[in-house]
């Protein structure tokens, strides 16, 4: 099934239903591109969550979609990496189509791809740049400024984490590195 594109998403009446959510497949390439571009605008190619992106790939098996009625109104990527030693996940981006907005999406999303990547057991955290306001309803805690060292500027009141062990937010400390890399080591 090709997924619709935004154009028509903005053309269509938004839908009433409740959000699910689903892995995503290479037909939801152009949708999530088209996606960012609306919620990001050109300036998130400057982003350092960018930059850890092109330094170290998104899992594409931990890629998912929102969908209302059918028609995608959300995506969100996970990018495995390490910090210290310890490997977990950078959360993001994270986009909701804007006619989709304030309906639980985006909450979903984070909440899915977290667990699940959890639940693999082969990362301990998810870490994200985000509005602690909006992630901290979903288990997420501020780390301790300059824990995390970035490959470029943040706002360290804006890094968060998530964990099921509650010691790990002030324990991470290091830059960012490939996923697996006390393994290498």
């Amino acid at each position: 099934m090709i997924a619709p594109s935004l154009s028509a998403l903005e053309a269509a009446s938004v839908p009433l239903g409740s959000p699910l959510v689903r892995f995503a497949t290479s037909a939801d390439d152009a949708f999530v591109e088209e996606l960012q571009a609306v919620a990001f605008g050109p300036g998130r190619f400057a982003r350092t969550a960018f930059r850890v992106r092109e330094r170290f790939p998104i899992d594409p098996t931990l890629s998912l979609i929102a969908e209302v009625d059918g028609s995608p109104c959300g995506s969100v990527w996970m990018t495995p990496i390490s910090i210290g030693g310890i490997d977990g996940y950078m959360l993001g981006p994270l986009a909701t189509h804007p006619n989709f907005r304030k309906r639980g999406a985006g909450k979903l999303l984070a909440r899915e791809v977290s667990r699940i990547a959890l639940e693999r057991g082969e990362g301990s955290f998810v870490i994200l740049v985000g509005d602690f306001d909006y992630y901290g309803p979903l288990g997420y805690v501020q780390m301790p400024e300059g824990n995390v060292q970035w490959p470029g500027p943040v706002d360290p009141k804006r890094v968060l984490l998530h964990s099921a062990d509650p010691t790990l937010a002030v324990r991470l400390k290091g830059p960012i590195a490939a996923f697996g890399a006390r393994k290498k080591a």
